[in-house]
């Protein structure tokens, strides 16, 4: 079986090993071979009573989870297989969260970090509390426009009348104990940049190649100020007919 997403080998155990059962745990699960080299080729491993027993203390006393170690022989050598199942929550080793991709170990950090464990927390990045918003933040003028919108449609008549910013994003899921959502903030901030510096829209035209920018506009706002700006622009920059 050769080196994949969900095989590696290693000639013998080192305890720095537990980061590609923690990667293999985190992504879609795999197995570590121990006594195999490089190139495939089985080479055995020694005390292999001993490591069957430390190999799973390790793993369940450093990672907290739980894993099948069995002794296989091959060409009359002994190697130890690893069998790692997938888990649902992120699992760390000494604080730090490691993935399997493709046939390497990658330790995660920054933005690949915090989109993992709101996966692993099966919650997205709009769902999340943003913490320095209030409800100052947010346009009165965008809800009302939300509102007709949503009466017109007659897919939201609950909130026809209902006048209370709190209780509107409440019955929309985008407040959380009291916290305001991501979402909320995308879609009816008076400045979502304030908080997202990506929260806009560019417009622009090329001529006949890709060095010939015709013109170019940045679309700032909510994402219905977003979107109404950016047909209206579109609209009198002809695009929308070319």
């Amino acid at each position: 079986m050769p080196e994949n997403q969900n095989v590696e080998w290693k000639e013998s155990w080192k305890d720095e090993y537990l980061k590609w059962i923690c990667g293999f745990a985190n992504a879609t699960g795999g197995k570590l071979i121990i006594g195999i080299n490089d190139e495939g080729k089985v080479i055995g491993v020694e005390n292999s009573k001993k490591l069957l027993q430390d190999i799973p203390n390790k793993i369940q006393t450093q990672l907290g989870i739980i894993c099948n170690v069995n002794l296989i022989e091959e060409n009359a050598l002994e190697i130890i297989e690893i069998d790692v199942k997938p888990y649902d929550i992120a699992i760390s080793f000494q604080g730090k969260y490691h993935y399997r991709s493709g046939s390497t170990k990658q330790e995660l950090k920054g933005k690949a970090l915090n989109e993992f464990l709101l996966k692993k927390s099966g919650r997205t990045w709009d769902d999340v509390i943003e913490n320095r918003a209030t409800l100052d933040d947010i346009n009165p003028k965008a809800i009302d426009a939300f509102i007709k919108a949503a009466v017109s449609s007659k897919r939201m008549s609950f909130i026809e009348n209902e006048t209370n910013a709190e209780i509107i994003l409440d019955n929309l899921l985008l407040r959380e104990n009291g916290g305001i959502k991501r979402s909320a903030i995308v879609l009816f901030g008076k400045n979502p940049c304030k908080f997202y510096i990506n929260a806009f829209v560019k417009i622009g035209r090329f001529g006949k190649t890709d060095d010939d920018l015709l013109f170019q506009e940045v679309v700032e706002g909510n994402a219905f100020q977003i979107a109404d700006k950016t047909l209206e622009m579109l609209d009198k920059k002809s695009l929308l007919t070319d």
